[in-house]
């Protein structure tokens, strides 16, 4: 059996990569996922992860965050690719990398090296990136002050989006960044011609 396609949206809050992710997953018969809270280890680990008034350390954020796809990772992504299944994930390993590691200042050597025992060889085959810049996501939503991520300010932010832009532009083979600008169906046809060159 062929394993299954293996996509990743990444993006800074509110760029509607959720969106485009089930989108994708519901037209082409695949399996959504997302992260953190895809499992029922990982919606207890989203509550704390998620809750601006539980103190936490930019490291335990980034292990937490790894806890949580370490077990995403066995339990529900690599077992559908296996079976075939394609698989289209809101954040993967990249989300630690842009907001714990840019953001927040963790080390990304640090990082990456967690990240692979976390993973192991369960690569993307295509990261697509829907890149907006910080006025238009507060356009798009009101900050949530309880949620940790939302409630920071945009210099946070501004981080978390170069570092994302930074790691596109490092692996053209494996990235592929979207103007998250447009219209709902302007960014849909322009991801749905990307993925017309994977193999599905």
């Amino acid at each position: 059996m062929a394993r299954g396609t293996f996509v990743v949206f990444e993006g800074i809050d509110a760029c509607g990569k959720s969106t485009q992710a089930r989108r994708v997953a519901e037209q082409r018969g695949a399996r959504f996922a997302f992260e953190p809270g895809d499992t029922p280890l990982g919606v207890e680990l989203r509550d704390w992860l998620l809750n601006a008034a539980a103190p936490m350390t930019p490291v335990t954020e980034a292990l937490m965050m790894l806890a949580d796809r370490s077990h995403h990772v066995a339990t529900v992504i690599e077992p559908s690719l296996a079976q075939g299944t394609h698989v289209m994930a809101d954040r993967f390993y990249a989300s630690t990398l842009a907001y714990q590691g840019y953001g927040r200042g963790v080390d990304l050597k640090d990082l990456e090296a967690a990240t692979e025992l976390a993973i192991g060889d369960c690569l993307p085959d295509l990261t697509i990136l829907i890149d907006i810049d910080i006025d238009t996501a507060n356009e798009r939503r009101a900050r949530d002050a309880a949620d940790r991520f939302e409630s920071a300010d945009a210099e946070f932010h501004d981080r978390v989006r170069e570092g994302y832009l930074e790691m596109a532009a490092r692996d053209h083979a494996h990235w592929f960044v979207v103007d998250g600008r447009g219209t709902f169906e302007e960014v849909a046809a322009i991801i749905d011609a990307r993925l017309d060159y994977l193999s599905w």
